[in-house]
Order: C-alpha cells, then sequence, then structure tokens
C-alpha cells in the first residue's frame, strides 16, 4: 500500500510544479483535470506524510524507552509508545479510506429527473412532493436547485420534473436517491380513507460541461412549438418551447417553463450534454444509457430503493434496512441521517468490509 502511495507523492510534486503553467495556458479542460487530479491527490500524500512521521516518532519513543532506567519515565515512555502506536493505527485506516478509488463524477453538478409513474395522479402528486424534499434539502445543504423543465399535471402534480442541483458534494449526496420511491398514504383522490401505494422514479445524471462535451450542430433537431400546461391548454401565445432531438443517439429533450425561446434552448441543452455523458461513458448510443434504465427501473411498487409510509410517519430505506420514524421532517429536506448511512455502507463495500 504505501509504495503505491510514495509513487502518488512524487505524481504530486511534479503536478504542484505544473499548475501554474497549466493554469496560465489557457486550456480549461487541462486546468479542470489538474484541479480535480490536486484535490484528489492532497490529503492522501497528507496522510502518508504524517503517517511517515508517525512511524518516526514511535520507533524514538520506542528506543528511548529500551534505554531508560528510571521507573518512572518509563512508565512515561511507555504511554508515549501506546498513544504513537493508536495514531499510527488511526492514520493507517486513514489512508485506507483515502486510497478508495474516487468516484469520477464527484465534484460534479447534478441533473435529477422525477417521473410519476404507477398510481396514476397520485404518482404525479408524490413526484411534486419529492421535488419539494429535495429543494429543502438543497437548501438545508447550501446547495443551488434550479428547476430546468416540467409537465404539471391536471391536480397539481407532476407528470415529470428536471432540476439542477450546483454544489461540492451534489453528486456524492444526491447519486444515492436515484430509483424508484415508493409512497403508501390515502390519496387526496381517494373518498373511501383507503391507503393507495404508488410510487415516481427518480435519475440522478452528472452534469456534462460545455467545454467538456462537444455537441455538432448539425446532429440536432430543433422544433419549437407553443408551451402547454395541464390539460393541454396553452399558456404561451408565441412558439417559445423547445424540443430538441439528438438525431445520433435519438435522445429527446423538451423544455417550456421560461417565455423566452432561447432560454428553454439553453436549458434544454444542459440536460441533453447530462444525457449525452452518461451514455458515452456507458458506452451505449440509445435514447438513455443502461444505468440510467437501471436507476428509474419500471417505475413499479415492488421496484423500489425507499419507501415511505405516511400514516406510520416512517421511511425506510431498502437499500441498508435503515427506518426512521421521522417522514414529515424528511419531506422536508432532513435527508442527511439516511444518506450518511448509504454513503456508509458504499464506503464498507469498497474497503471490504
Amino acid at each position: 500500500m504505501f509504495e503505491r502511495v510514495a509513487d502518488l507523492e512524487i505524481e504530486l510534486e511534479k503536478l504542484e510544479s505544473r499548475l501554474p503553467e497549466i493554469y496560465a495556458s489557457g486550456d480549461q479542460v487541462a486546468a479542470r483535470e489538474a484541479g480535480r487530479r490536486h484535490a484528489e491527490l492532497k490529503p492522501l500524500v497528507e496522510a502518508y506524510r504524517a503517517h511517515r512521521q508517525a512511524e518516526a516518532d514511535l520507533a524514538e519513543a520506542r528506543e528511548l524507552l529500551a534505554r531508560e532506567e528510571d521507573p518512572e519515565m518509563r512508565e512515561f515512555l511507555r504511554g508515549e509508545v501506546d498513544d504513537q502506536q493508536g495514531h499510527l493505527a488511526e492514520l493507517e485506516r486513514r489512508l485506507r479510506e483515502l486510497l478508495v478509488p474516487r468516484d469520477p463524477n464527484d465534484g460534479r453538478n447534478v441533473i435529477v429527473e422525477i417521473r410519476g409513474a404507477e398510481g396514476g395522479e397520485e404518482a404525479n402528486l408524490w413526484a411534486a412532493d419529492l421535488l419539494h424534499m429535495y429543494q429543502r434539502y438543497a437548501e438545508v445543504r447550501g446547495w443551488r436547485l434550479d428547476v430546468l423543465a416540467a409537465q404539471p399535471s391536471d391536480m397539481g402534480g407532476l407528470r415529470e420534473v428536471t432540476f439542477l442541483v450546483k454544489g461540492a458534494d451534489a453528486w456524492s449526496r444526491m447519486k444515492h436517491e436515484a430509483g424508484p420511491h415508493r409512497v403508501q398514504r390515502v390519496p387526496v383522490t381517494e373518498s373511501q380513507g383507503r391507503i393507495h401505494t404508488s410510487a415516481a422514479t427518480v435519475a440522478v445524471l452528472p452534469e456534462a460541461e460545455e467545454v467538456e462535451l462537444r455537441i455538432d450542430p448539425n446532429d440536432l433537431e430543433v422544433d419549437v412549438f407553443r408551451s402547454s400546461g395541464p390539460g393541454g391548454q396553452s399558456v404561451n401565445t408565441t412558439d417559445s418551447a423547445v424540443r430538441i432531438t439528438h438525431v445520433p443517439t435519438g435522445v429527446v429533450v423538451s423544455c417550456q417553463d421560461e417565455k423566452s425561446q432561447l432560454q428553454n434552448k439553453e436549458k434544454a441543452l444542459r440536460i441533453l450534454r447530462a444525457r449525452l455523458l452518461q451514455v458515452e461513458r456507458e458506452r451505449q448510443e440509445a435514447e438513455l444509457s443502461t444505468a440510467r434504465r437501471n436507476q428509474v427501473k419500471g417505475g413499479g411498487r415492488s421496484e423500489k430503493i425507499r419507501t415511505y409510509n405516511f400514516k406510520e410517519n416512517r421511511v425506510t430505506d431498502h437499500r441498508v434496512g435503515l427506518t426512521v420514524h421521522a417522514l414529515d421532517r424528511v419531506l422536508e429536506g432532513e435527508l442527511d441521517p439516511i444518506v450518511d448511512a448509504l454513503a456508509a455502507a458504499e464506503r464498507a463495500e469498497q474497503l471490504g468490509g
């Protein structure tokens, strides 16, 4: 393990000597990658150097203990040896964690898509509730959340909504939200007071930066049309809504939230870039990548990552077997206890524990 870190220490030293030249070159891609690599290597090398110093301190304490004859000083030095051994073990654990391969999407902004799935209008209402949950969570984490596109339903829900989350740790926290979210409650459409089960799907994609993914304008078909609201009624008298089709892959993105055709086109292109980046990484040319299809699965009630039970004020995440009786607080953005458990499980699996 330590031979590998020694090589990374050399890499960091070389990178730091080249950083001024890279940043001065004006190459945005190279500068971004160099910055990310530096941020990845720095804590690892610092932990390695601290471990090396702790080894030297422990060796010195042991040497002093071996030569010391005074009983009181020997007792003191034994305590020093114990302390250094504990410190060394903690640094080794830290190094092992830092050596786990880093998620290449860490540090990216996130594009999230929510769709009402099984359950009719109740599923659309649930999709709107999930949007509210993530809006509140973004506030709690200090992120910025911008809705890029939305299709409202007749009763005030959302057939689907796409939004952008900006924050340094947005991907590492939000990636665990991908999958079907099942809700059990009495719907507003239920007159007999019976509990229904419905679901909405959540897909989480890393945002692609423009300098990272170039889209050939000749590969795009751009259609404009009038925006429509619930029930299909026109909500705009001009053709401001935009539909973009990426011909080589068949990916289609529509955006109609803005009054300006240009703004809708810019938003649609952001979504398109994120989807194409996902497709490229999965080496597939389909509407959406295998990873995204696995995230949303079929949207059925039996395919779920999490269940929200209103009667019991309960949220259960089925991946880690965690249940919290605080659904009201979770829907107001208190997601960290669940996300922390998912992140810990992921880390334990990566460390082989």
